[in-house]
């Protein structure tokens, strides 16, 4: 076994002062991207790489890079990163953890004097959780080139301010272009979000690719009527249509086998008044499933059966795909590098396929990358209980120093 490991108590103490930045009075975290919150995290961790002689850059997307010099500047950087903003009632550790374990790297490699051939940087992606404002994923999907910058700066938030806006009015609108560089390899480390690692007894998740998904939005039609008056016959209710939907569509989730996902984390009915038939209703779907065709069947389906129970009562209905990301294979030799890493930590480990997206899929799309998993308790994430330890972290971090070693030397 190798004795070279990052140092888990700066590891854990930084993971807890980030988490003091939007604390949540359950134990988890509200760091919306683009808040006054979410960059008092990103000038948390500017302040730590700057005690470890970083250079930092922002790019036109607001996405933060900080670079260890290599032996050979000519040379394309090893990345690695994530992303500090969360959920409105997210936990500790979804993405941050990947950032800080990535600076722990740095200083671990500063702490030992251990020089590399290729540049390493660490990276802080904007909008990963795409809770804010509707893109998933946005930074490294503008970086990538997969998603259009100008429409990008135009998405807004429920309060109509828009992705540009936010990004002057808190300094975080950077003066370098939002594009891809040449990257040798990137890693990312992330809690599993959910239970495989932990129900088996491991360590880590050796992750091999991430399944398909995608989010839909159906708006239903109706008349706004009086709840008092209005007799039941006489209504164009669109919750009626709502009520008739759901079973069928979690029955086609239940034919789509196992690893099929569907979920319903947004509705919405207008006017929202409790006295008033709702004059639209508005909710959002999310379809994930690892398989190409069941997935396509599953969007297909959910499609035809929305139309159809809307027009059994005689409801307008739209359904659109606002946010797609297909399913991604990551490169052989990043997914051996951590293999190799793991084994000689002697650490128990499992290759798996990623259940949630993630920031490595857009830079797997333009660059050799790959995750690592470490266990989350109970499985649970996009939650204030979200919860690993320092053993766990240190683990994980353990990991990600020695797989971008094995390339960046």
């Amino acid at each position: 076994m190798t004795t070279l490991e990052v140092n888990a108590t700066r590891l854990w103490s930084r993971l807890m002062a980030m988490a003091e930045i939007g604390a949540t009075t359950n134990g988890g975290s509200n760091r919306p991207a683009l808040s006054d919150l979410d960059v008092a995290g990103r000038d948390l961790f500017r302040t730590w790489c700057r005690g470890a002689n970083l250079e930092l850059r922002t790019d036109a997307i607001g996405n933060v890079f900080a670079r260890r010099p290599g032996g050979d500047e000519s040379l394309p950087p090893v990345l690695t990163g994530s992303h500090l903003d969360t959920q409105p009632t997210g936990g500790k550790f979804d993405g941050i953890y990947g950032v800080l374990a990535g600076l722990e790297v740095l200083d671990t490699l500063n702490d030992r004097r251990l020089a590399t051939r290729h540049p390493i940087e660490v990276v802080v992606w904007t909008n990963e959780e795409g809770a804010r404002f509707d893109a998933a994923m946005m930074g490294s999907a503008v970086w990538a080139g997969n998603l259009d910058l100008d429409a990008t700066y135009r998405l807004a938030d429920r309060e109509g301010r828009s992705v540009a806006a936010e990004l002057v009015r808190t300094g975080e609108l950077g003066s370098i272009p939002a594009s891809a560089f040449p990257v040798e390899a990137a890693f990312e480390l992330h809690i599993e979000q959910g239970p495989i690692l932990e129900d088996g007894e491991l360590d880590i998740g050796i992750v091999t690719g991430v399944q398909h998904m995608s989010r839909h939005r159906l708006v239903i039609g109706g008349q706004e009527a009086h709840a008092g008056t209005t007799p039941m016959d006489r209504r164009r209710d669109p919750m009626r249509a709502l009520a008739a939907l759901l079973p069928k569509l979690y029955a086609m989730a239940a034919h789509s086998g196992p690893d099929a996902r569907l979920t319903f984390g947004y509705v919405h009915a207008h006017p929202g008044s409790p006295n008033t038939v709702p004059g639209k209703l508005e909710l959002t779907i999310d379809i994930r499933h690892p398989d190409a065709e069941q997935y396509a069947h599953m969007i297909t389906e959910a499609r035809s059966l929305s139309e159809e129970a809307c027009a059994a009562l005689h409801l307008p209905c739209t359904f659109n795909t606002f946010w797609e990301a297909p399913g991604v294979t990551f490169a052989p030799q990043c997914v051996a590098a951590v293999r190799q890493a793991t084994e000689a930590l002697g650490y128990r480990a499992q290759e798996m396929l990623s259940g949630a997206g993630h920031d490595a899929c857009n830079v797997a799309s333009v660059a050799p990358a790959s995750m690592i998993f470490v266990p989350c308790k109970g499985g649970l994430s996009h939650n204030e209980a979200e919860s690993i330890t320092i053993e766990q972290a240190a683990k994980g971090a353990n990991v990600l120093l020695h797989a971008i070693l094995a390339v960046a030397r």
